[in-house]
């Protein structure tokens, strides 16, 4: 990031973008989430090109529609919500200043660069994008840039309509990028730290879709408490730290119950170990999977009917999910756990048991032997906490609630080592394979 000085906000700036922030956004769209979501003329012609309209045919939560049916919004949903959220918290930062004039690195065309980027930033998303993160694929974000710099319609909207910069738009969603100053440094901060824009909406609307109450946030509570922080933080005061924990408690609830829920766990390994074989049998290059949307998705496994694991694609599609046959916390000093790691000594070990399996069970298929072991999350906050005097400190030092136990414990518990199989197989051989470990 190149050094610059941060120059004194002045309230008459402050206004003229409270005004415009308030005012032009005339174009409401009707959210059931956040009711209505105003867009400019500008805003609303972006919204409405095609690269944006494409997210309209992704669910936010994939298969999870199985097990909660309403979870059937959209990365386009997501996104207007995201673009919302961060209009209010600009409003936010610029009625404190008009009270308290303090040093900033804001600009008109920062701020109309920021709003691009927040309702652009999944514009890179493909089905299951987040489920196939083990699959070495290119990062959304990166696909995202990549899209909009290659995109005519996108530029001309950014740049003659929007009068955004192209290249602090990019910076801002992919952080691969080179950070050119300090104003896209505070709105990369702002997009993608403890209390951003994109968690608010996300744990919120994917909670409202599902029926469940662990993931709303008091989000007009947080969005008025934001303070911006120089050289470039964004943070919250002490009195605001019940919002940083409400949160964490709700995604530690929304991984539990949805996220990380076993038949949410069981549809997406199975996606998962039948795009692995695609990809490492030369059936299917990963680039493909990059420009499709949940119908095209769902034809892969038409255009290879002769590839057995694309059925574990038409089970998901039909609800005939594998069922938990064996099952237990993740230890990651467990040599069976830890071997299961990466997907290729997973496969070698979903086939050591499928030859187990087979010989009682002949009707079985290999692909349909899957081991699940979820990511590795943290449940840490980095968000500052400004004291009554004005200094600051990091939120995992002021709060006595998440100490690093905690966090640790809330990771423990939700991280699982499952077998999945077909609901009729029943054999003692899971449970031996899974205390396996006794043998080494």
């Amino acid at each position: 990031m190149k050094a610059n000085s941060l120059k004194p906000i002045s309230p008459n700036f402050a206004r003229f973008e409270i005004a415009y922030l308030s005012g032009d956004f005339t174009e409401p769209i009707r959210d059931p989430l956040w009711k209505d979501i105003g867009l400019t003329p500008a805003f609303k012609q972006l919204y409405r090109c095609e690269a944006m309209q494409k997210l309209g045919r992704i669910k936010q939560l994939g298969p999870t529609f199985h097990v909660y049916p309403g979870a059937v919004h959209t990365r386009l949903n997501h996104s207007l919500g995201v673009f919302h959220i961060t209009r209010l918290m600009l409003l936010s930062f610029l009625h404190a200043w008009v009270d308290e004039p303090g040093s900033c690195p804001f600009s008109h065309q920062g701020i109309q660069s920021l709003l691009s980027a927040a309702l652009l930033h999944d514009l890179g998303h493909f089905p299951y994008a987040h489920a196939l993160k083990e699959l070495s694929l290119r990062e959304h974000e990166q696909l995202a840039a990549d899209i909009i710099e290659h995109d005519p319609t996108l530029l001309r909207i950014l740049t003659e309509e929007i009068g955004a910069s192209v290249a602090s738009v990019l910076a801002i969603i992919d952080t691969h990028r080179a950070c050119p100053d300090a104003e896209v440094g505070f709105y990369r901060a702002l997009l993608s730290g403890t209390l951003d824009p994109d968690k608010l909406d996300y744990l919120s609307r994917d909670a409202f879709f599902c029926g469940v109450p662990y993931g709303m946030q008091d989000a007009s509570f947080i969005i008025s408490r934001m303070r911006y922080l120089p050289p470039g933080i964004p943070a919250i005061p002490l009195s605001a730290i019940g919002a940083v924990e409400h949160l964490l408690f709700s995604k530690y609830q929304m991984y539990q119950n949805v996220y990380w829920h076993q038949s949410t766990r069981s549809a997406t390994a199975m996606i998962k170990k039948a795009l692995y074989l695609a990809i490492t049998s030369g059936i299917l290059h990963e680039k493909e999977l990059y420009d499709l949307d949940d119908e095209a998705f769902s034809h892969l496994a038409l255009s290879h009917p002769e590839f057995k694991p694309f059925q574990l694609l038409d089970q998901v599609r039909e609800n005939q999910l594998l069922a938990v046959h064996a099952q237990s916390r993740f230890n990651p000093a467990n040599p069976l756990h830890k071997a299961a790691l990466t997907l290729d000594t997973r496969l070698a070990l979903e086939d050591e048991l499928y030859n187990r399996i087979v010989v009682d069970f002949p009707q079985v298929q290999r692909h349909e032997i899957i081991i699940d072991v979820p990511e590795n999350i943290s449940f840490e906050a980095d968000i500052p906490i400004v004291q009554p005097d004005g200094s600051s400190q990091p939120f995992c030092e002021v709060d006595e609630l998440f100490n690093p136990s905690v966090v640790e414990a809330f990771t423990a518990s939700l991280r699982k080592f499952r077998i999945f199989a077909p609901r009729w197989l029943e054999s003692p051989v899971f449970m031996q394979f899974l205390q396996r470990d006794q043998e080494y």
